[in-house]
């Protein structure tokens, strides 16, 4: 007969958490252990020297979870914990040890279904012109020609990418000038405890020249070619870990140590580890890793998630969750919409997700050339070198002074939604300074059941035509019945050219101009805490463009509008 159970010493080693007491008698020589950079981005924001969170863990108390333990794979810092694999009977002696003050079973390995695994892409040599105009337009959409124009290009930034691997891009001819330049500072597989990271998946390398990849021509793919970078690779292929967030701490100890002043994190852990009620930025081991890493001085800046398409999970992944990270969402560059793929804010206790948008759809170098890829992955990079050149300008701000200035220099700032944020990031905000207030362009008209929103006479003047007061093309927008008002996350895309009629466009030159929406008409109802209970894009075709009965605001709602660059609003008694 097969034995019914194995005993706690016979049971096979699994992961544990050991958190420790405290860290008595520890000192830290911080002139030697941080690099001159981190130094100095200490200095510059005014922070301490360094802090009990950077005090080395109690040499004794490792020896003694090392000797209780099967292996030790992790020694935290920041936690004042350790990582181990032991046996159930074993976990059960570390916390009978006298500085142990938790041991926690970490979650089992989830294997990753094979459909949700990324495939690797042949990239292409020859572009076409709808190619390089993406390329064009990732960039120019953030307003890269004015970052360029005023010399903002990242030079002096040290950016962190934590990612799955940078396979090929050590030999790819998108970085040659990078590699050339000895800009590419340090790397560490915290896989495989080892410092080649040009192995493993490409994602990384397609991250990378959404920072600072260039084409032949030396159009660049991002906005940072100039900055320096620590390459990290904390994730595995085709599985997921709980090891992978641990490996993610120890690369922002890392990166913290050797002077990144920005972390890039596109990954996100959403379904195979939590529920959607733990996205609320202190729950998961990663999020409270990249509130740490900010608190240290670092922007963390992480991809949204694309989950915007999953009916059982459609919104973001942590470390996006923390409330000090920059998370940022994919947008369509034919549409200038959220991308469907792209995941839905807020977070789990309903703080603003994502915070800004940028394309999700890029030109990226991919093995043997360049391909067309999608992800909130790419948009988050971009947002990346758009802070690293903001930083390069004014270098005295802090992380999160940073993280606040982009999110002000937004084009739909101050309205907001729960797909776009605060829209997309704008370089214009600090290459010419605040723009001056937007003309009106619509007004809020309360009457005894409904609330209109009328485009004013000089604003609906559109490409060949004025916009008419009402049409019969058109229904009017919201009737007056419940269930009838859009539900939260709508959007009425307006088509624009796509890949085959760019394609037949002349190439333009770099800096032609490029729209930076269309002219949609978004407007949403925030209740007193400013949380969202409705949101709508629409494409303005009349004057009369909006309609809601007053009894779908409670008291103290807010109906905000955003038209043309004016916010309008109405506040309900």
């Amino acid at each position: 007969m097969l034995p019914l159970a194995v005993s706690a010493q016979q049971a096979p080693p699994a992961a544990y958490w050991v958190l420790l007491r405290d860290k008595a008698g520890m000192q830290l020589d911080a002139p030697r252990y941080f690099s001159p950079p981190a130094r100095a981005r200490r200095r510059r924001q005014h922070l301490p020297t360094h802090d009990s969170t950077d005090l080395p863990v109690r040499p004794d108390y490792v020896r003694q979870i090392q000797a209780a333990a099967d292996s030790v794979t992790l020694v935290s810092r920041w936690f004042n914990a350790v990582a181990c694999r032991a046996t159930p009977g074993q976990a059960a002696q570390l916390r009978r040890l006298p500085g142990v003050r938790q041991v926690l079973l970490r979650p089992a390995v989830t294997m990753m279904p094979a459909a949700t695994s990324k495939a690797v892409q042949e990239g292409k040599t020859e572009l076409s012109a709808a190619d390089r105009q993406l390329a064009r337009q990732q960039v120019s959409s953030l307003g890269g020609g004015a970052f360029r124009r005023a010399g903002l290009d990242g030079k002096g930034l040290r950016i962190a990418i934590f990612d799955v691997g940078f396979s090929g891009a050590d030999k790819h001819e998108a970085f040659q000038q990078l590699f050339r330049d000895k800009r590419v500072v340090l790397t560490h597989d915290f896989v495989r405890d080892q410092p080649n990271v040009f192995v493993g998946g490409n994602h990384g390398t397609e991250v990378l020249s959404c920072l600072a990849g260039r084409l032949p021509d030396g159009t660049p793919l991002g906005l940072a070619p100039q900055a320096e970078f620590l390459l990290a690779r904390t994730e595995r292929a085709l599985r997921e870990l709980y090891a992978e967030e641990e490996a993610w701490l120890a690369a922002a100890e890392w990166a913290d140590r050797n002077g990144a002043d920005i972390i890039n994190s596109s990954l996100g852990y959403t379904d195979r580890r939590y529920f959607p009620e733990q996205m609320d930025g202190r729950t998961s081991l990663i999020a409270r890793a990249a509130a740490l890493a900010v608190r240290k001085g670092m922007l963390v800046v992480n991809a949204a998630g694309n989950d915007g398409d999953d009916d059982q999970w459609h919104t973001l992944g942590s470390p996006a969750d923390a409330d000090s990270v920059l998370a940022v969402g994919g947008l369509n560059p034919d549409t200038y919409l959220h991308s469907d793929f792209s995941s839905y804010g807020p977070s789990a206790d309903r703080r603003l997700k994502p915070n800004v948008v940028a394309f999700g759809s890029v030109l990226a170098a991919a093995p043997g050339g360049y391909s067309v890829v999608q992800g909130t992955s790419f948009a988050s990079p971009l947002t990346a070198g758009f802070a690293a050149c903001v930083w390069q300008q004014e270098r005295g701000l802090s992380a999160m002074q940073v993280f606040a200035k982009i999110q002000q220099s937004a084009d739909l700032y101050p309205y907001f939604d729960y797909a776009h944020g605060y829209g997309t990031p704008q370089a214009r905000f600090f290459t010419q300074g605040p723009a001056p207030a937007a003309a009106p362009t619509v007004d809020i008209l309360p009457n005894d059941s409904l609330l209109a929103v009328i485009i004013r006479p000089e604003a609906a003047l559109v490409p060949a035509r004025t916009l008419p007061l009402y049409t019969d093309s058109v229904q009017v927008l919201v009737a007056d019945k419940p269930g009838k008002i859009p539900a939260v996350g709508r959007e009425t895309p307006r088509p624009l050219p796509n890949d085959a009629t760019r394609a037949a466009l002349p190439v333009a030159a770099e800096e032609a101009p490029l729209p930076l929406h269309p002219d949609y008409l978004y407007w949403h109802i925030a209740d007193r805490r400013n949380v969202l209970r409705f949101y709508e894009v629409r494409e303005v075709t009349q004057r009369a463009v909006l309609q809601v009965p007053r009894r779908r605001l409670r008291p103290g709602d807010t109906l905000r509008v955003r038209y043309r660059g004016f916010t309008q609003s109405y506040s309900a008694p």
